[in-house]
Order: C-alpha cells, then sequence, then structure tokens
C-alpha cells in the first residue's frame, strides 16, 4: 500500500490527533517498505524487525516536529536510516564487524523477488542465486554505513537524488560522488566474496 501526497497529509493531522486507527494505517503502509531498508541495513533480521517497531514508535511520538518540508514517507527513510546507524555503532562496540551481523536468514530479503536478485528456475540456478544474495548481503554489511546507506537507498529502495539529499542532508554532487564510490566498494567485497571478477 502506498499513499499518495494528500492520503500522507490527512494521515499526519491524524496521527498528531494520537489517532490509534491512523497509526496502524501508518504501520501497513510503510511496515514493509521500512522493514527492507532496516534489513538491509543491519543484515540481521531479528535486529531489523525490534529496530523497525521502534521507527514507527519514534515516528509516532515525534510527529509534531514533523514540518511537512518532504513527505512523510522521505521522513520516515530519515528516521529509519539514523536508527540504524545508531543500531550500527551499538552493535559494532558488541561484536567484531561481519561475524555476528548476518543471521541464518540474512539473504532472505534478496532472494524473495528484491530488486537485487530475481529467483532461477532450475534447482542449480536457484542454489546459485540464493549463495550470490548472500554473498551480496555480506558485502553490503561490510560497507560503512554511510556507504550502505547510499547504496540501499538508491539502488535497493529506488529513491530519487532529491530524496536521498533530503534524508541524508547531503548536497546532490556530495550523494553522486560517494553512491559512485560505494557501488565500487560493494563491487570489490562482492568480487571478494565469490573469488572472482564480475563482467564489466
Amino acid at each position: 500500500m502506498t499513499l499518495d501526497l494528500e492520503a500522507e497529509r490527512a494521515l499526519v493531522e491524524r496521527l498528531r490527533r494520537r489517532d490509534e486507527a491512523a497509526f496502524n494505517l501508518f504501520v501497513r503502509a510503510y511496515q514493509a517498505r521500512v522493514f527492507s531498508l532496516v534489513q538491509r541495513m543491519l543484515g540481521n533480521r531479528a535486529e531489523a524487525e525490534d529496530l523497525a517497531q521502534e521507527v514507527f514508535i519514534t515516528v509516532f511520538r515525534s510527529i509534531d516536529s514533523f514540518r511537512g518540508d518532504a513527505r512523510l514517507s522521505t521522513w520516515l527513510y530519515r528516521v529509519a536510516i539514523n536508527h540504524c546507524k545508531n543500531r550500527i555503532k551499538y552493535l559494532d562496540r558488541r561484536v567484531t564487524r561481519g561475524h555476528d551481523a548476518l543471521d541464518d536468514e540474512g539473504g532472505k530479503a534478496l532472494t524473495e523477488g528484491g530488486p537485487v536478485m530475481s529467483r532461477p528456475d532450475r534447482p542449480d540456478e536457484s542454489m546459485q542465486g540464493v549463495e550470490m544474495a548472500r554473498v551480496i548481503e555480506r558485502a553490503l554489511v561490510l560497507l560503512e554505513e554511510e556507504h550502505r546507506a547510499l547504496v540501499v537507498l538508491r539502488d535497493l529502495e529506488g529513491l530519487s537524488y532529491e530524496e536521498i539529499m533530503t534524508i541524508t542532508g547531503l548536497p546532490e554532487g556530495t550523494v553522486k560522488s560517494r553512491l559512485h564510490r560505494a557501488r565500487a566498494a560493494l563491487r570489490e567485497a562482492i568480487e571478494r566474496g565469490l573469488g572472482y571478477k564480475l563482467p564489466e
């Protein structure tokens, strides 16, 4: 479910009145997108489920601070990215980066019809697809959090540069140059994980 601009504005007014039905609608409309974003940022399903709930609670509690300069969905992404960065810092203090950051279902989000991988028909290709998704997921988690955020927002979530500028607070030129470096770093990490060079 995606809300148009008018529906978002009406929803914001209802959220400001602390309308519980509006909050339930808000969660239904955006939970899949928020979970997808958080899962890709954290690489851990259990952490993502927990953090996605925190994101919605934060937005509900702080809805009065939403000025309406951007769409509600863009502001929601900004809150989610900030929560992810804080959780990544917390997890980095707890575990060595890259070891416990992935759980058994780490590649699930990318293998279930996501924008990065599609499911092949043959069983041998299916196994290759699952392994490739896991390699991509691991490589994504190894990126610096700023680079990871840009790849997730642009390449996996399909946001526009304008939306990303609003979410990150970065100018367009910086977004584009960092995204270029992030893609190169991701490619290198994927190639290391696969043990061979990807075709140009």
